[in-house]
């Protein structure tokens, strides 16, 4: 595929992904990690115009002036920007405006591609299409979490596309991976994210890793045993979390006459035991793997025994903390702002998700959130 034609490809799909939404959908903002669908769009075109056309494309008039200071998400660099948390006050520009806007970048971007960007400009390019994609996974994320948490429980289409089977015999089968030396981070010609890079060497001790995550019947079982009423398996943070929070389950689980029932992408549903595990916080999958017997896997671990197991559908916790790898550079300028800025206070995710586009995953991924956030479509893979 030329890159005229990703370019293309990732523009269409992150529309497609709100073609359901009304347009009261577009607005909504119920927490701020929670982000409205149409500043996504947005702020995706907004990449283009500042790191791709405003400064290499000569000639080229920004759309609007005040889309710098609503689109910017968080590059210090760019310039100042709307907080965060009010993104969802944003009910100017209009979605239609949005859409617009959309247009009138990607006429340009158009142009430029089809001209020869160069290889320089090209890599820039490649980013921005990551970038994207990305934000694709969090438009559906978030979107769920909108739905999800309307007290009508709306469906987002009819398919449930995040509800995945479970392929093989859970947590009680595991694979050894014998003790060596294993090198971590990325090979290849490719693209690849700042944070996977440089590739080294470490050594780990033998270890078994489960087959397959955690499906609902099993973190259930940990459910009825009370794990969320005794401390002993809990961090001490993980147990003041559950206990300011009245954490009782996983987020969209509602126990509805003494059954539970489970929001999905296609709206609420009777809980399926079979199905994988998702929307669990660091703190849950630590407790529960406590309670197992087990522990998480390091990202190293996970990395190195990833050939041995089928991963993809859920991002699957790891003991490990957010932090550069030896020889990790940040980039000049705001491109270097991308990942190293967050590398603190955050435990690293490893695979993919449901919601993660075609060919944007890869075993050396790193994705990164805080201990307590489950809206991701996160899950658990145990380790021993």
């Amino acid at each position: 595929m030329t890159l005229l034609e990703q370019y293309r490809a990732v523009r269409k799909a992150s529309e497609a992904i709100c073609q359901p939404l009304q347009k009261e959908d577009y607005v909504v903002q119920p927490i701020v990690d929670v982000s409205p669908p149409k500043w996504h769009l947005g702020h995706t075109t907004w990449f283009w115009e500042a790191f791709v056309l405003i400064p290499h494309h000569p000639g080229y008039k920004p759309c609007n002036p005040d889309y710098n200071y609503v689109f910017n998400s968080y590059y210090e660099t760019i310039g100042a920007r709307v907080v965060r948390t009010d993104r969802g006050n944003l009910s100017r520009p209009s979605v239609d405006e949005i859409y617009s806007y959309r247009q009138y970048v990607d006429e340009a971007m158009l142009r430029l591609i089809a001209d020869g960007p160069g290889e320089q400009l090209e890599q820039i390019i490649v980013l921005g299409l990551n970038h994207e994609q990305q934000h694709q996974e969090l438009l559906f994320t978030d979107i769920k979490y909108i739905l999800g948490h309307n007290p009508l429980f709306p469906a987002w289409s009819d398919r449930d596309i995040d509800v995945v089977p479970s392929a093989g015999a859970g947590s009680n089968g595991f694979v050894s991976v014998p003790a060596g030396l294993y090198e971590i981070g990325y090979e290849g010609d490719g693209f690849c994210f700042d944070n996977e890079l440089s590739r080294h060497k470490v050594y780990l001790e033998g270890f078994q890793v489960a087959a397959t995550p955690v499906t609902n019947e099993e973190y259930l079982e940990f459910i009825e045993a009370g794990g969320y009423q005794n401390f002993v398996w809990w961090h001490a943070e993980g147990w003041d979390w559950v206990k300011k929070n009245a954490i009782s389950s996983p987020m969209y689980w509602h126990l509805i006459d003494g059954r539970w029932h489970q929001y999905t992408m296609a709206g609420l549903r009777p809980l399926d035991g079979k199905q994988l595990l998702s929307h669990i916080s660091y703190y849950e999958a630590v407790a529960y793997a406590a309670w197992k017997g087990c522990r998480l896997p390091t990202e190293f671990e996970w990395e190195a025994s990833a050939g041995k197991f089928g991963w993809g559908q859920r991002w699957e916790w790891t003991e490990s903390a957010y932090l550069p790898y030896p020889g990790f550079k940040k980039a000049e300028g705001a491109i270097g702002e991308y990942n190293g800025k967050f590398m603190v206070s955050q435990m690293v995710l490893r695979g993919a998700s449901v919601a993660t586009p075609a060919g944007h995953s890869r075993k050396s991924y790193r994705n990164f959130f805080q201990p307590y956030l489950r809206w991701q479509f996160t899950g658990i893979r145990i380790a021993k």
